[in-house]
């Protein structure tokens, strides 16, 4: 704290440390006083300034201190914001001893919309951004291995894989930004306005996606796929835009999801589908500061990070799942002989995902093979 030596009053300076103050009646100035006054008035400035640097330097507190603003598009209260971001916020400040502060700013209150929020940690309109990979359509073809279906069945170790495989195939497509954790949600769910228990009832119904990939499977189910960010589901929902949406059941309850739809169905065994996360940050606001304060974020980053992070977002489908039942909504849980009718209604899917890799120069195939060894050697650790 500084303390205040003395108060200025229009042409008077006022003195007020040490126990005394002005006490004359104020008179008119002359020129020579006021000089006198402008002089002191310098001085006690000077000494301010001196006091205030001081201080700051004594604290570390001068160009070391960094504040950050996260920017992602779900309300604070939603699981992720609140049990990983929220989290992972806390563990950055804590261990930086308060030198990082990190302002959150969710539902898009920066501005933009959902498929923007990559190219604005780029651009630097937020120092940090959690998003939907599959926003930006083709832009980073190696993560869709985890979109297919019927090929990931826990989170955590899809994370796992995902983190892994980020490191060794997907630096150069994230070279823009720094990236601080890549995970996917749980299993994908289908919540529609009419029961659906076979591929052929999905025939001709309206159903969001998320992703490039997720619209293609819907399509090959003979659904009319309808791209849509996440924020947009419940007012299309309403409005009778869509007549039901693929999304994990962790995020339906902040949606309000069960209250517009009363059919829900899961799958036994690998999901229908998912879908990856990445947190990244600014390259500028990473580079640009010190080595101690990188070590911080790059701590509580990575690896671990990510498998929490799919791990967590996971482990909130069972609350939102027992809502919707208490809700009295309808929940058809396929056995593993009807899932696989629609694994295999869905597998014309990955066959062109990889005929797409290998036009573009990359072994499709490979990916889906290490992501599945991958996904099995966590499975293994535990």
């Amino acid at each position: 704290m500084v303390t205040k030596l003395a108060e200025i009053v229009g042409d008077q300076v006022r003195p007020i440390c040490f126990g005394w103050t002005a006490n004359k009646k104020d008179r008119p100035l002359t020129d020579v006083k006021r000089e006198k006054i402008m002089t002191t008035r310098r001085t006690v400035l000077g000494a301010l300034t001196g006091v205030a640097f001081a201080a700051l330097s004594a604290t570390g507190a001068l160009a070391q201190d960094v504040t950050l603003k996260l920017h992602q598009f779900l309300p604070a209260q939603a699981n992720v914001p609140k049990h990983i971001l929220d989290v992972w916020v806390a563990n950055i400040e804590k261990d930086s001893g308060g030198r990082i502060k990190i302002d959150q700013f969710p539902s898009m209150q920066l501005g933009g919309k959902p498929p923007e929020l990559l190219d604005q940690a780029i651009d630097g309109v937020a120092d940090i951004v959690w998003t939907v990979v599959g926003y930006t359509p083709g832009r980073f073809p190696r993560t869709e291995v985890f979109e297919l279906p019927f090929t990931v069945s826990d989170a955590g170790a899809a994370s796992y894989a995902y983190w892994k495989m980020y490191e060794e195939h997907m630096t150069e497509n994230f070279k823009d930004v720094h990236v601080l954790g890549t995970w996917v949600h749980g299993p994908g769910v289908i919540h529609a306005s009419e029961p659906i228990a076979v591929p052929s009832d999905m025939a001709g119904l309206k159903m969001r996606g998320p992703s490039r990939l997720v619209n293609g499977l819907l399509k090959e189910l003979s659904a009319e796929p309808v791209g849509l960010p996440v924020p947009g589901i419940p007012e299309a929902m309403s409005k009778g835009v869509i007549d039901g949406t693929t999304i994990p059941w962790e995020v339906t309850g902040a949606l309000k999801v069960p209250e517009l739809v009363d059919y829900h169905t899961e799958f036994t065994g690998p999901a229908l589908y998912t879908v990856g996360f990445v947190l990244a940050m600014n390259n500028d606001a990473y580079n640009g500061m010190p080595d101690d304060l990188k070590a911080v974020i790059d701590k509580n980053s990575g690896l671990e990070f990510s498998v929490f992070a799919g791990e967590t977002q996971q482990s909130f489908d069972a609350p939102a799942r027992a809502a919707a039942v208490e809700n009295g909504n309808v929940i058809k849980t396929l056995t593993a002989e009807e899932t696989a009718v629609w694994a295999a209604a869905a597998q014309p899917v990955t066959a062109a995902w990889v005929a797409d890799m290998k036009s573009k120069g990359i072994d499709g195939q490979a990916l889906i093979d290490q992501a599945a060894a991958l996904m099995a050697e966590y499975e293994a650790s535990k």
